[in-house]
């Protein structure tokens, strides 16, 4: 029993000397719930989900290899535990369920290829939040995307055309859909025949939504097959702060 003891805390140990902080701030004047999903062979934080008030900030960790995503859910009910974006499942934690579009999402892979941190700010499953992720030290190699804030700052919501709107209590826009989520089509999905890159081409559509998405938010993706400039990187990273609302 000793020996089981002495190695369970040695790896307590090396656990939380090689931890990821991120600090999950609510800027919103209201309550929001926060839903986090690790990626396939990855822990779900906190069991996937927690409640944060007006202003509040809370600090998650998780192992320096972690790849997940995380999202705010709005207008929560927690009698029903319902949120009307982002919902989960009706769950209050999210224990591995994916967040219901629309929902502005803050990706990461930690230590992925050549050591690196691999992070952005994804529209493809639509906006119900403004949303950050930026990284508090670490080491650049000077470029545009190195070790830079990644965000989503515009209020989307407040000029969703109207195909788009998801609306909530008193008729208020909470979410602006994607494209696919509003008309459900192959070419809109980029499934089917349009399931490549060279057949789904956002131009090509009869409205380019994703031009849209990403004249408001320039450094997020905005569809399945948008470029790789919105993709951030850095290294050794201690701790990331990841924002929303406001």
């Amino acid at each position: 029993m000793f020996s089981i003891k002495f190695f369970c805390i040695l790896g307590v140990a090396s656990v939380s000397v090689q931890a990821i902080e991120f600090q999950i701030k609510n800027n919103e004047g209201g309550q929001v719930w926060i839903g986090i999903q690790g990626n396939p062979g990855h822990q779900h934080l906190r069991n996937g989900g927690f409640s944060l008030g007006p202003r509040q900030q809370v600090s998650v960790y998780a192992p320096d290899n972690w790849a997940g995503r995380f999202w705010a859910r709005t207008f929560c009910d927690p009698n029903t535990r319902h949120c009307l974006t982002g919902d989960c499942g009706n769950r209050y934690e999210c224990a591995g369920a994916g967040g219901n579009p629309p929902a502005s999402l803050a990706e990461i892979t930690l230590k992925g290829h050549e050591g690196l941190d691999f992070y952005d700010i994804s529209l493809v499953d639509g906006f119900n939040l403004k949303v950050s992720m930026a990284p508090l030290g670490g080491q650049s190699d000077g470029g545009r995307y190195s070790c830079k804030r990644a965000g989503c700052d515009n209020p989307i919501n407040n000029h969703c055309p109207g195909e788009l709107q998801l609306k909530g209590p008193n008729n208020w826009v909470i979410g602006c859909k994607s494209a696919c989520l509003a008309f459900n089509s192959d070419q809109y999905c980029c499934r089917g025949a349009h399931a490549f890159p060279w057949t789904c081409r956002a131009s090509d559509w009869p409205r380019n939504y994703p031009a849209m998405f990403k004249g408001w938010c320039p450094d997020a993706y905005s569809y399945a097959y948008d470029d790789h400039k919105s993709t951030f990187t850095c290294r050794n990273v201690p701790v990331y702060r990841i924002e929303f609302g406001g």
